[in-house]
């Protein structure tokens, strides 16, 4: 088959992180894979054996999705989103995919509709339609009102075949965190959680007993950074790692550094999830790939959910995962540095947390629901 995912990160890169995870699912099973990446490149991720075709880049101003700032840094005006569109319809042309997926839309990037919908309609119109499916995380942002539930159903059940939602049904349901129309719930596939193989040991014991603070590959954090580096001098007998994302790293490191902290400061690493194998714990926010790699690694971990802007998502998601064991939450508004180590010794000090009873075959799962929609094609 040819299959092509369309997707757009505008502010951490979990959501390309997620769709590589799914194209390089793709590849393996003997199937042509494009990734069309709407979001700013990402290097530090993983896109061995895939074809990124990489759009005009957008990210959101801070937390405001409603403002999208081009590569410049302005805002984005009509002829750059409307270059977007076309390179986003011209690769559906060209590929011809018999599997098209889109990842959040339309339950989310509203602010992206009219590239998606053109897409849609592109789709459509092809000699032969192929199958369209929404890839979707275990948690969603609710909706704040009923009408962007019913513009989604109405979207749905226009143009799409099935909704693939990542996520392990016996941990986390679609309905948690979005009202679930009976036609909504004809279309859902419960895939398992889309996660890497588990990373195993690092070659060279890299992170072995430091405490590993991270914010994913986006520019955010700097509350948690900072706390992080008070922490680290009040607790002078355990390593403090801080591993920075974002396209400022390099700037932003030079100002932590600043603060005279024991801590060592570096930019965002492709062998992180190795690091955790051997990390003494680990201090994160609570992104969808982020509680995967904690949960695939049993590593003692600390989570801070991300809570700017009104966003729900990493506080629900977190509030799963406090019940098991090692795994310690503390709100931003109670983060101190006090706080962080309190919290750090009791997850160190927890029994082991054993990662089996999950799900992690989600990518494989999707590739398989998309050939059995697909019919046999290619």
């Amino acid at each position: 088959m040819k299959v092509l995912i369309a997707v757009t990160h505008l502010l951490g890169t979990g959501h390309l992180s997620r769709a590589l995870t799914l194209a390089r699912a793709f590849s393996a099973a003997g199937h042509r894979v494009q990734v069309a990446s709407g979001g700013f490149p990402a290097p530090q991720l993983n896109a061995e054996g895939v074809e990124v075709i990489q759009l005009p880049p957008l990210r959101s101003d801070g937390v405001d999705f409603t403002r999208l700032l081009d590569a410049d840094g302005s805002l984005a005006g009509e002829a750059y989103r409307s270059r977007r569109k076309d390179a986003l319809c011209a690769a559906l042309h060209r590929l011809q995919p018999d599997v098209l997926i889109t990842e959040l839309y339309p339950f989310g990037r509203r602010s992206l509709r009219q590239e998606f919908l053109a897409l849609l309609e592109s789709a459509a119109a092809l000699p032969r339609r192929p199958v369209i499916l929404s890839s979707i995380r275990d948690i969603l942002a609710p909706p704040s009102k009923p009408e962007k539930t019913e513009k989604a159903d109405a979207v749905i059940a226009r143009h799409y075949d099935a909704v693939l939602v990542h996520s392990d049904p016996t941990a986390t349901r679609l309905e948690a965190s979005w009202p679930v129309s009976p036609m909504l719930a004809g279309r859902l596939r419960y895939t398992g959680y889309v996660a890497p193989p588990a990373a195993g040991s690092h070659p060279k014991l890299a992170g072995r007993g430091e405490v590993l603070v991270s914010a994913g590959g986006g520019s955010v954090g700097t509350p948690l950074y900072r706390a992080a580096l008070e922490a680290a001098r009040q607790m002078p007998d355990t390593p403090w790692r801080l591993l920075v994302g974002g396209s400022d790293a390099g700037a932003r490191i030079a100002e932590f550094a600043k603060a005279g902290s024991p801590a060592l400061l570096g930019p965002a690493r492709k062998d992180f999830r190795q690091m955790l194998s051997h990390a003494a714990a680990s201090v994160s926010m609570c992104g969808y790939n982020t509680a995967l790699d904690l949960l695939q690694a049993g590593t003692p971990a600390v989570l801070i959910p991300f809570d700017a802007g009104n966003e729900t998502e990493q506080g629900l998601r977190a509030a799963s995962l406090a019940p098991l064991n090692g795994i310690e939450v503390v709100k931003t508004a109670d983060l101190t540095p006090e706080a962080l180590c309190a919290a750090v010794k009791a997850a160190m000090q927890a029994p082991p947390r054993l990662a089996g009873g999950f799900r992690f075959d989600g990518a494989a799962r999707s590739v398989e629901i998309a050939a059995e929609l697909a019919g046999g094609r290619g």
